[in-house]
């Protein structure tokens, strides 16, 4: 689980694989990309066009690990299905957050 994120000073980076269109908003655990790197894979039914996809992306995510729709933002890969998700806040609490809400 470690590797699908990385502490910073104000929060962690989440990185994520969307898959937008889908038949439901879902998680579906971690997953790893042709280059090796761990990633979140998540599923969100919202089409992507003008940020909806990442809007629903931090809906999601602040729903399941109970935070503030605020302290989340895509930060990388607005238009790309790999992406890179900031949560603000204490990184060490928020990657135990991570933990037992994902896996």
């Amino acid at each position: 689980m470690a590797s699908c994120f990385r502490l910073r000073a104000d929060g962690l980076d989440l990185f994520v694989r969307l898959t937008p269109k889908a038949s439901v908003d879902a998680i579906d655990g971690l997953g790893t990309a042709a280059d090796g790197s761990i990633h979140l894979a998540v599923r969100v039914r919202a089409v992507p066009e003008k940020g909806a996809a990442n809007t629903a992306l931090e809906r999601l995510l602040a729903k399941r690990l109970g935070l503030p729709r605020t302290s989340l933002h895509v930060v990388a890969g607005s238009t790309s299905r790999l992406k890179t998700v900031r949560l603000s806040g204490d990184g060490a609490m928020l990657a135990e957050t991570l933990k037992r809400a994902i896996g």
